[in-house]
């Protein structure tokens, strides 16, 4: 029952969701954010059941480093760091949001609007995101798009791998943007995921 209330909600306000209509905000001005979609669009909204956790696979505190090091705030030079909310007003203009990490984790639950281009295809795949083969097979990123690059959290390094190849490659660093949260703490915060599609 409660579920089918939460549904009614989201669907009642999917294009104008505002912070009166709800009680667990995501600002004090903002209800939710309306991203599209492979098949449509998705409000991004925090969980409004009050009693939720987060999901138990970002629970963990200790894990082997490496490869679960922590992670650096600034990935590299040029390259900026964004948070939640900075993540939504990208999501909200349409801009690409890459999951770097591996098509298991994508498909299980991922930020609506991103597609999948994992840390180790990352440097062959650049001309997804405006970059061509040009002389001698290297890359001309001149045309080379705005992109958000997360993976898993501050504890994970897909996605700091994926940019630091980007960046090897000819990816300008002031068009990467880094959401070192990740999957953690958009979790933590109880925002909207849905599965990956392919």
């Amino acid at each position: 029952m409660k579920k089918m209330f939460l549904v009614a909600i989201v669907m009642m306000f999917s294009h104008n969701l505002i912070a009166e209509d709800i009680d667990v905000k995501i600002s004090s001005k903002l209800g939710g954010v309306v991203v599209k979609v492979a098949d449509g669009e998705v409000t991004i909204m925090r969980n409004q059941d009050q009693d939720a956790t987060i999901d138990p696979k970002f629970a963990k505190t200790s894990r082997v480093c490496p490869p679960f090091c922590i992670q650096p705030m600034q990935v590299a030079p040029e390259v900026q760091t964004i948070g939640e909310l900075e993540l939504l007003e990208f999501a909200k203009s349409g801009g690409k949001m890459i999951d770097g990490r591996t098509l298991e984790g994508y498909l299980e639950g991922t930020i609506p609007g991103a597609i999948n281009m994992p840390y180790t295809q990352m440097a062959s795949r650049l001309d997804e995101i405006g970059c061509k083969k040009g002389r001698y097979n290297k890359w001309d990123c001149k045309n080379a798009q705005q992109v958000l690059l997360f993976c898993n959290g501050p504890w994970c390094g897909q996605s700091p791998i994926a940019i630091k190849a980007m960046i090897r490659e000819g990816y300008p660093a002031n068009k990467i943007l880094y959401y070192r949260g990740g999957m953690q703490s958009w979790s933590s915060f109880g925002l909207t995921t849905i599965e990956g599609d392919f």
